[in-house]
């Protein structure tokens, strides 16, 4: 079974003065649905890149949580601890799949202007995806009106927020929605991410 590493968002305690890296146990099913084995990353950059250098990774999955600190997210050691993943996997040609606050990530790196929307927190919206009507979760409230390369948009919601796009020379992927918060997973979702890291 392919490894794919998993980043984790911040959760800060101040009654304990702690800042906790937390996931999702959902993420963990539903990467292995996925005929692909966790391995999930602390927000400490040099231990994550020591982590998928030992264990040859065949992916690299930026979850959602958090905002980036540039919109006034309090978790800067994760956007610090994302963005080193990015460019060591970027050099190495590993794939990637961004899920919403993952894809901002990537939009940001490719100095796509992010704002503030509304509407966009429901558990069910309809959203085109590569010209069909779609439905999809959505649980965001920044996100891009625009694009430019190297990004392509393949989905879009009827107000004109970008909710997926690819990067035309590497394999970078994203989406706004989650995968992870589907009971069922949805069939659509899984032949995605098996299509991006290709599982044995």
């Amino acid at each position: 079974m392919k490894t794919v590493a998993i980043t984790q968002r911040v959760s800060v305690i101040p009654e304990y003065g702690e800042r906790r890296d937390c996931l999702d146990q959902a993420w963990p099913r539903f990467i292995t649905a996925c005929g692909l084995l966790p391995l999930v990353l602390p927000n400490i950059p040099d231990v994550a890149l020591a982590l998928c250098d030992g264990s040859n990774i065949a992916g690299l999955v930026l979850t959602g949580g958090n905002d980036l600190a540039a919109l006034g997210g309090d978790a800067p050691e994760r956007d610090d601890t994302e963005n080193a993943l990015l460019d060591a996997v970027e050099s190495r040609g590993v794939p990637v799949l961004g899920v919403c606050r993952g894809m901002q990530l990537i939009q940001q790196r490719c100095a796509i202007p992010l704002r503030r929307v509304a509407g966009h927190v429901t558990k069910q919206q309809t959203i085109r995806i590569d010209g069909e009507l779609a439905e999809v979760n959505s649980y965001h409230r920044f996100a891009a009106f625009e694009s430019r390369p190297p990004l392509e948009v393949w989905a879009v919601a009827a107000d004109g927020v970008v909710k997926a796009i690819r990067h035309s020379a590497l394999p970078i992927t994203g989406i706004m929605w989650h995968p992870e918060r589907n009971t069922p997973f949805a069939t659509v979702d899984v032949a995605l991410f098996r299509r991006v890291f290709n599982p044995a």
